[in-house]
């Protein structure tokens, strides 16, 4: 694999916790620099005085536009350029297709689709002007596959593929790079009451929910601090993925239901097939 191991410059989404932080550390540890963004900052202290001025410290809420812009610009200006562009920012609504409201499904698609859009308007007229750059989308398996209780949560997940996928073919001849990466179960603090919203239930799905609870219980879960290394290979890459599956456990799975798939859409081909008219 091609390598192209200089210093990059990063801007992050989401770093007080999780991936975002563990992420944003190891890129400060291997000599990057970072602009850190959270909604609050008190987490990212420690960053500051760590690394010193090869960080970056700035309050973000992705769900406003303005300050996406004001932080992305602020960013650019300090460090001169931005090489990696990483959307981390993220949560989960807990509850069935019945139980959630409307106000709570368009709320998490603020942060986790509209959030990430923002973000990514903002730097690419930057990233055009200096003449390349990454995009890098933390999205989740549940980007090809869904599961009950979690499926408002997948839903933000396919879109936020969907439109990288656009993207990565509407900016390559800019010279901007696109990598949507796509972690399976880890051990990070997404499963914590800080990173998911539950919501009202209904008592005809508690033992569906009972059920799903404990299978996620018994989930083997992967050792977050154990990414850093596979995503730098990632951005360091001369080609790098569009999609990028962090962790052994997503391959197998996505095979399966993709042959699930495939075997579905031939067993009723015939009849797909009867429905097309040709017409000139």
């Amino acid at each position: 694999m091609e390598n192209n191991r200089n210093s990059k410059v990063w801007f992050i989404t989401g770093a007080s916790r999780g991936f975002g932080h563990i992420w944003a550390e190891a890129a400060l540890e291997r000599g990057d620099q970072v602009a850190a963004t959270a909604r609050n900052t008190n987490s990212l202290a420690g960053l500051k005085e760590k690394y010193g001025d090869r960080v970056l410290i700035l309050e973000l809420d992705v769900t406003k536009p303005g300050q996406a812009k004001e932080a992305v610009t602020k960013a650019h200006e300090h460090f001169g350029r931005l090489d990696i562009v990483l959307n981390n920012a993220g949560y989960s609504l807990v509850g069935t297709i019945e139980e959630a409201s409307i106000e709570e499904v368009k709320a998490m698609f603020d942060t986790n689709v509209f959030g990430a859009l923002a973000v990514i308007q903002a730097a690419l007229p930057l990233l055009r002007e200096q003449g390349g750059g990454h995009i890098l989308g933390t999205s989740s398996n549940l980007g090809h596959v869904t599961l009950p209780v979690i499926g408002y949560y997948a839903s933000t997940k396919w879109a936020f593929e969907a439109i990288h996928e656009s993207l990565a073919i509407e900016v390559k001849d800019f010279g901007i790079k696109v990598t949507i990466i796509e972690p399976g179960a880890y051990a990070t603090e997404f499963g914590t009451e800080e990173s998911l919203k539950f919501a009202a239930g209904m008592d005809i799905y508690t033992d569906l929910k009972t059920t799903f609870f404990e299978t996620l219980k018994d989930m083997e879960k992967g050792d977050p601090y154990a990414t850093p290394q596979a995503l730098f290979q990632v951005v360091d890459a001369e080609n790098p993925p569009l999609r990028f599956h962090l962790g052994s456990h997503n391959l197998p799975w996505v095979r399966g239901v993709y042959e699930e798939r495939l075997a579905l859409w031939e067993q009723w081909d015939d009849v797909s097939s009867s429905a097309q008219r040709i017409t000139n």
